[in-house]
């Protein structure tokens, strides 16, 4: 029996490329008030350069204006990246599934990895501490420990008080979100998402979900399967 629920984060309970654009709005905001460029052609040329590749994005940018920089300039921008306070949302089916979970008396949790000051942002920002009762960020524990270790999973199991057979876990990402089954006994569920960022990666070590979902809204059919 399905006692508890754990969720990822990005792209699974929010939009990546929203916090990725809430991002550059920032620094955009933060290089016009230090150097006065203007901040809408700033957030386009960000967003472009990310589009063309994700890499040195902050150099790459200061180099299109022409401007000398040192490496510790680029280190305070993304400092600045990471610590802004994000302008995000949940996806329009997260709430009214986790509404229905919890009246199902399930426990809910979020194993996240991503640097630890950018997540804990992401997470006071939707105000995810309402909505679930443990939240692990694997980058506190150390980089060593992000997914697909299982360490995070067996300090949310332990929080809950539960049996690993007895939990769901829920991701987008092929690369580390489902290999925990083969580790552990806990059963996977797969969310695709459109505009998910690993939405064609490849399955690290073949490693499929167990169950495949277009909406979270259709993990009541998946419960109903595990009842």
């Amino acid at each position: 029996m399905i006692r508890a629920i754990i969720f990822d984060l990005d792209d699974t309970l929010i939009s990546e490329k929203q916090y990725i654009k809430s991002g550059f709005r920032h620094i955009a905001r933060v290089l016009n008030e230090k150097m006065l460029i203007d901040e809408n052609k700033v957030f386009e040329h960000l967003i472009q350069l990310f589009e063309e590749s994700p890499k040195h994005v902050f150099n790459r940018l200061l180099n299109k204006y022409g401007l000398t920089f040192a490496e510790e300039d680029i280190l305070q921008l993304i400092k600045e990246y990471r610590n802004h306070l994000p302008t995000i949302d949940f996806y329009d089916d997260v709430l009214p599934c986790l509404e229905l979970l919890k009246k199902q008396g399930l426990m809910l949790g979020i194993i996240t990895d991503g640097y630890a000051e950018a997540q804990r942002q992401k997470i006071k920002a939707i105000k995810a501490n309402d909505y679930v009762k443990e939240i692990v960020v694997t980058d506190e524990l150390g980089r060593e420990y992000w997914k697909p270790h299982p360490k995070s999973f067996e300090i949310i199991k332990n929080r809950l008080n539960v049996e690993y057979s007895e939990m769901l876990y829920v991701g987008d990402n092929p690369e580390k979100d489902f290999y925990i089954s083969s580790l552990l006994p806990i059963r996977t569920i797969r969310i695709v998402r459109e505009d998910s960022t690993y939405k064609n990666a490849q399955y690290f070590k073949a490693k499929r979900e167990t169950y495949n979902v277009n909406s979270l809204l259709e993990l009541k059919f998946v419960l109903e399967k595990e009842d």
